[in-house]
């Protein structure tokens, strides 16, 4: 299980590459609430590769802020690869950055249900040629959830980056 020192560790790996590449971040965040954000601005010189951070924590947000449509919401539920898919890519849309990550999920104690089990997350990431999604269930209170989500969205944006190489 990620700690607070793998976060930093992959955040400055993310830093890293982010600016060998000339590229800049952006997230939208909702059961991390704002978490990663928090990461990468830990880094000294971080205004120069994140270029800005949504935390979408209702569905309201995620429509308004990023343009995740309600419908979409409303037929898969905010916790959903679609829903990670179209956060990732509304992020993206509504700022300059050229990589987005995308955090969806349930973090708990409560919410869990038989399909959508507490520790349930939903990935995105994308820049603006490619889009992939993952789902994730972590185990663990909420606090250790949302540490290994951070953690797993930074590792998908540095394979991100090396994808875009190949």
């Amino acid at each position: 299980m990620p700690t607070d020192s793998v976060v930093h560790q992959l955040a400055i790996r993310v830093s890293n590459r982010l600016c060998d590449e000339r590229l800049m971040l952006v997230t939208a965040e909702s059961c991390t609430g704002g978490m990663v954000a928090t990461a990468i601005t830990d880094i000294s010189g971080s205004s120069g590769w994140f270029e800005r951070g949504f935390v979408t924590y209702s569905n309201q947000a995620k429509s308004e802020m990023i343009g995740v449509p309600a419908d979409l919401i409303e037929k898969h539920g905010a916790v959903s690869e679609q829903v990670a898919r179209a956060m990732a890519e509304g992020a993206l849309s509504n700022s300059h950055a050229q990589v987005s990550l995308s955090i969806t999920g349930l973090a708990g104690p409560d919410g869990g249900t038989k399909m959508k089990p507490v520790g349930m997350v939903c990935f995105g990431w994308t820049n603006r040629l490619h889009t992939s999604v993952e789902t994730k269930i972590f185990k663990g209170g909420r606090e250790q959830i949302r540490v290994q989500a951070v953690a797993h969205a930074l590792r998908g944006v540095l394979a991100l980056i090396d994808e875009r190489e190949h």
